[in-house]
């Protein structure tokens, strides 16, 4: 094992080697994060919340994209694949590729074990540097239960919980509506 420190890696190294590669990777201050895959529950929710959105917003100036569209936080340099990404008019992007989206409105990321902490922490602190974010929503995989943040006028972020399956997100960025029923369909078969 070598004691020298690892070089940090530019920016434009990470997007060039992540372009190249066959795994998806988070970077942060000169280091990529290999990312792990998602449960088939995880990945049912996602499917389900691209679905509903894409109905919902098919007719108006919005986007939603699914896990394989890279975000760069660009304030605080982090570049990561969010679950779940809505975004609204003229779409911002970090360089002529277009496969990097600087200006998302609506974020969701459905919780793992091996990330709960970080989606809600750290993550999240990320994500609120982000001028156009106006909601961010956590999903859990084990039961149905979504914690919603949006942000306040004053740039306070007031939290929201939804627990039955009878309740309906309200997503005001959006002026629409999730039923929690359409977010966890399915999920209870696979068990």
């Amino acid at each position: 094992m070598s004691s020298q420190p690892q070089k940090k890696l530019t920016p434009e190294e990470y997007l060039a080697l992540e372009r190249q590669a066959e795994v998806k990777s988070e970077f942060l201050d000169g280091e990529m994060f290999a990312m792990s895959g998602a449960s088939p529950r995880h990945a049912l929710i996602a499917a389900n919340l691209v679905i509903a959105l894409g109905v919902r917003l098919r007719d108006r100036p919005c986007y939603v994209f699914s896990a394989d569209l890279r975000l760069n936080v660009s304030p605080t340099g982090l570049f990561t694949y969010p679950d779940v990404v809505v975004a609204c008019g003229d779409l911002k992007y970090r360089d002529e590729r277009r496969d990097t989206l600087l200006n998302p409105l609506v974020l969701f990321e459905v919780l793992s074990e091996s990330t709960e902490g970080y989606d809600r922490g750290r993550k999240f602190e990320h994500y609120r540097t982000l001028p156009s974010l106006a909601e961010y929503l956590l999903v859990a995989q084990d039961k149905p239960h979504v914690e919603q943040y949006v942000r306040q006028a004053d740039g306070r972020w007031l939290l929201g919980e939804f627990n039955r399956p009878e309740d309906v997100v309200t997503l005001p960025s959006l002026s629409s509506t999730l039923a929690m029923a359409e977010i966890y369909a399915k999920v209870e078969a696979l068990g």
